[in-house]
């Protein structure tokens, strides 16, 4: 009969493989959401062209 490799109740370890445990990565702070600095850049440009709608027709 043949001895095991290893002890019983430890996985043996996986031919090949280089897999480990990832980092996470660290918080992108501010960057991590655009969608809330396009919605004010889009805020922006859409006053500034309301205020020149409105010099059009004399509103402002």
């Amino acid at each position: 009969m043949a001895v095991p490799l290893n002890p019983p109740g430890e996985t043996p370890p996986a031919e090949g493989s280089i897999g480990e445990a990832h980092e996470e990565r660290p918080d992108g702070g501010v960057w991590e959401h655009p969608a809330v600095w396009m919605g004010l850049i889009v805020l922006g440009a859409l006053l500034v062209a309301g205020f020149f709608v409105g010099r059009v027709f004399g509103l402002a």
